[in-house]
């Protein structure tokens, strides 16, 4: 995970929102174990109320599950995206960096082309 402190999007929200791309990839599967909040804020150099708040918006989603005792699990279910969506999105991710176009760029690209009706 990475996150831009100088950005436009609260690091809370980076993490959550690289947490339901994790989850939604199927890198991260239901009843996996989360680092701790004071693990991956560490790890990220943010302060632990960051990570905390992350996880608690995932949670009210229901995507992941506290337990007692401090662990953060993956959600049952949570439910991960189909593997074409998936293979896609690998696909657009690969021809992205071959062109030299940042992540930006292609979400950007992407919500520019977007039909739902499609």
């Amino acid at each position: 995970m990475r996150i831009e402190l100088a950005g436009s999007t609260p690091p809370s929200d980076q993490i959550a929102d690289q947490l339901r791309g994790l989850i939604a990839s199927g890198q991260l599967a239901a009843d996996d174990r989360l680092p701790s909040v004071r693990q991956l804020a560490r790890d990220l150099s943010v302060a632990p109320g960051t990570v905390a708040k992350a996880y608690r918006a995932l949670e009210s989603e229901g995507i992941l599950r506290a337990k007692a005792g401090g662990s953060t699990r993956v959600s049952p279910s949570a439910s991960t995206t189909n593997r074409a969506v998936l293979d896609a999105a690998r696909a657009l991710a690969h021809q992205c960096a071959t062109a030299n176009v940042g992540l930006d760029d292609a979400i950007r690209l992407l919500r520019a082309t977007w039909d739902p009706q499609t």
